[in-house]
């Protein structure tokens, strides 16, 4: 879903992407800690494409992943008001991800128990 590029932006330059200005050095330390969270997964879904023995982890935390950032996203939509276009597709495709990932765990687990 996130381009790595774009990852770096947010880690090392938000304010290029977003309307965010850091003004210590603690925010600064945040938004790296998130964009590595981001290439750490990011990563391990990777992985789990390439090697079958890293699929499932892969798949759950992908899902985990996804569903965390599109419900706290509705929950700002809800509490906060809605955000622009931008936003509000990654809601959805976080959404979209995170119940895909659901669906191929379950359609998986019912397929190799039959």
């Amino acid at each position: 879903m996130y381009c790595c590029s774009c990852v770096f932006f947010y880690g090392f330059n938000p304010s290029s992407q977003f309307d965010i200005n850091l003004n210590t050095i603690d925010e600064h330390n945040f938004f790296k800690a998130i964009m590595g969270l981001y290439l750490g997964f990011s990563i391990l879904w990777i992985i789990g494409v390439f090697k079958v023995n890293y699929l499932k982890i892969a798949l759950v935390t992908n899902m985990i992943f996804m569903l965390g950032l599109g419900f706290g996203r509705l929950l700002s939509m809800t509490l906060d008001g809605v955000p622009t276009f931008g936003y509000q597709f990654g809601t959805f495709a976080e959404l979209f991800l995170g119940f895909y990932g659901l669906w191929v765990l379950l359609s998986h687990h019912t397929t190799t128990n039959t």
